[in-house]
Parts: structure tokens; sequence; C-alpha cells
């Protein structure tokens, strides 16, 4: 074998030592925007946080039932990831004070969507084809931005004729308050790029304000009220019956709608769900709630 030889194969050794290096066979994900977008990608993580709340806020994508549950988001079981063997971690800068618990683990990949003040969709398109890239599934993931895109557009045409009126996107805390998602929540963004007002225009922290008083709702009171789920229980039995809640010009006309959960701070699989049961909610499908 010439020296020619032996530098091409000690190169070639190198380039393979690289790709196994970089190839994940076992990833864990602690931060639930990461976890659904790792799912729409068909990746299926060994382990990943509180996956009981996961399948009653989030819905989709599902979970299969070989991930292994790492306990509560604030304060995930170091021991029960350990048992995982994962190669890499998966995390967001919303875990940056556990980092260095992870790091003695696995490699960590952390990776941001949320930040104050700024529209979250398009850093969700850049995370998903960022994790792409990192576990050798770019195509898909250009594929899914691609389909996420046209999914919200398609919505777009549907509620061009609705979209006059100004919304308040809110969850409810109890019977008198609400959360209120602004401009920099996922649901505020995916709002706006279906041609809608967001009816909250005050700031945010983390791209929602809590909590404010149900009076607040009648600042704005051509608006229209979307309520994502769940509500609770409290505010279920009293809420119609409280006379603050039927003073309200947007109960009272009949313009109040609830939807169904969606993650509040996910990726792209919950800004496609969220277009979905808003076209759905106002097309006249949804659920609504009268006075």
């Amino acid at each position: 074998m010439t020296r020619r030889s032996l530098l091409g194969a000690g190169l070639s050794l190198t380039f393979i030592g690289k790709a196994q290096a970089d190839r994940y066979d076992r990833v864990a994900v602690v931060d639930w925007a990461m976890f659904e977008t790792l799912l729409a990608l068909n990746v299926v993580p060994v382990a990943a946080t509180e996956l009981v709340q996961f399948r009653k806020i989030s819905i989709e994508p599902s979970v299969p039932p070989q991930v292994a549950d790492l306990g509560l988001r604030g304060s995930p079981n170091f021991e029960m990831l350990q048992l995982a063997n994962p190669d890499l971690i998966v995390s967001s800068p919303w875990f940056a004070w556990a980092r260095g618990n992870l790091e003695r683990i696995a490699s960590v990949a952390s990776y941001t969507i949320y930040e104050p003040g700024r529209p979250p969709y398009a850093a969700a398109e850049e995370v998903t084809k960022a994790l792409g890239e990192r576990l050798g599934r770019a195509e898909p993931a250009s594929a899914y931005v691609d389909a996420s895109l046209t999914e919200i557009e398609t919505a777009r045409r549907t509620l061009s004729e609705r979209n006059a009126r100004p919304v308040y996107l809110i969850n409810l805390g109890d019977a008198r308050h609400f959360r209120a998602f602004g401009a920099d929540s996922m649901f505020g963004d995916v709002l706006t790029r279906l041609g809608f007002t967001n009816a909250w225009s005050k700031p945010t922290s983390y791209a929602a304000a809590a909590p404010v008083p149900l009076e607040a709702l009648a600042e704005v009171p051509e608006a229209s009220i979307a309520i994502v789920s769940p509500i609770p229980s409290d505010a279920q039995s009293t809420l119609a019956q409280s006379p603050l809640w039927r003073a309200l010009p947007s109960v009272r006309e009949g313009r109040v709608s609830v939807i169904a959960p969606v993650n509040p701070f996910g990726a792209l699989p919950a800004a496609r769900r969220f277009a979905r049961l808003l076209t759905e909610a106002f097309s006249g499908n949804g659920k609504p709630i009268h006075g």
C-alpha cells in the first residue's frame, strides 16, 4: 500500500469515526417543545418529562409507549434519566439550571424558541431544521416546516372572511381571572399569521399575562374570545352564572368559543394544532360558551 493510500484510509477512518460520534441512537428530552418536535420528526426519545400531563395538554403528536417518564419538568428524575442511558439530551434555556446535572449523564443540545418580545414561530422553524440536521433527519425536518406553513396558509384562506374582529386568546385560572396570550406566544403568532388582530396588546411575561381580572375582557368590546382548554372545574361550573361574565359584550353576543387543549409553549406541532382548532371554532364547528 502506498503512502497516499495509507493517508486516504486514515482520512476515511477519521470521517467514519466522526459520523459514528455524531450519531445519536438514544435521545432523551426534558423540554416539551423539543419533545413534540422530535416526535414530529419520527424520532422516539428513550425518555421525556411529565408524560401524563403531556398527553392531556399537548395531545399530539402521540407518545409511543416505550418512552420512559422522567417525572416533573421542574424536577426531572436524574437517576431515571441515567438509567435510560441516552447519548444525547435535548433541552432548552428554561432548563439552564439543570444543565450541569444533565451533562454528567450525556451531551446536551439546547435550543431556543421562546424569548420575551419575539414571536416564536420562525424560531420553531429554525429549531426543527437544526434538530433534523443534528439527528440525520434534515429532509423530513424541512418537509415538516413546509407542511406546517402550508397548513397555516390554508387555514388563513379559510378564515379570510371571519378575521375582521380582534381576538382575545386566553385560558382561565378561575371564574374571575384569566391568562392572556400575547404576540410573543405561539398562539398569538399563529393568530397573526391567520390574519387576525390580537386584542391583547399589553406587555406579557414569557408570552402571557396572568392573572388578569375578567373585566379586562371588556376593554375591546368588539373582540371575540377564544378560550384554550382545560377550564378549571370551579370556573366551568360557575362561569355561565356569573353576572360579570354575562355582562361582557363578547358573551352577550355569542362571540366566545372553547377549543381543546394545546401546548401553550409548544413548537410547530402545537402551532398546527392551534391553527386547526381555531379554524374549526371560528368556522362554526367549535364549542361555544354563551351567557
